[in-house]
């Protein structure tokens, strides 16, 4: 009962200043030296946590600064990649801008082609009316020669219509050719 009522007391005062935990434990030791084994072995895991503390501080810092330098040096090589990729992309600057250039001129080419071949639709439409009018008073010969005209209009459609298709497939190569190249 004595052993109890002094363990009580050890830990009730635990939080007790050094200076007293000293004087108490000699106290406590007067009264029963048996007790001197159980603050040994308290004092020997006391030591072993300090101990445990010191060696988390020691590596939480150490962590710490590796952490902190893998981020510096994070940084760094991507600044290097961003600046090296840039350099990369400039490489493929002229061949992107020719290919933007001949699509800028193909695409203007088959505009052109286009309003040619809507004016030509328009003349023929003109024409064959004319032709086809019963009111009018033309000649044989003045259509024979309108129908050669319609005829040579027409061919001239045709091939107008045939380059068209071959700017627009011209077109839709030069635009994939930019797709491919993209970074």
């Amino acid at each position: 009962m004595r052993v109890c009522t002094l363990l009580i007391l050890l830990i009730g005062f635990s939080s007790c200043a050094p200076a007293n935990r000293e004087g108490l434990a000699k106290e406590v030791l007067k009264a029963d030296p048996q007790f001197g084994d159980v603050l040994e072995k308290h004092r020997e895991l006391s030591n072993r946590l300090e101990t445990y503390q010191k060696e988390l501080a020691l590596k939480r810092g150490t962590t710490e600064r590796t952490i902190f330098q893998l981020r510096k040096d994070l940084s760094a090589a991507t600044a290097t990649v961003r600046a090296k990729s840039a350099e990369v992309k400039k490489k493929m600057d002229p061949d992107r801008k020719r290919l933007e250039l001949a699509v800028s001129m193909a695409g203007e080419e088959l505009q052109a082609r286009r309003v040619q071949r809507a004016s030509l639709g328009r003349s023929i439409t003109k024409l064959r009316k004319a032709h086809e009018n019963t009111d009018a008073t033309w000649t044989a010969q003045e259509r024979v020669q309108q129908q050669a005209q319609l005829d040579d209009m027409a061919r001239e459609s045709q091939r107008l219509d045939q380059e068209m298709a071959g700017l627009k497939e011209h077109l839709r190569l030069l635009k994939i050719k930019l797709v491919l190249i993209q970074l």
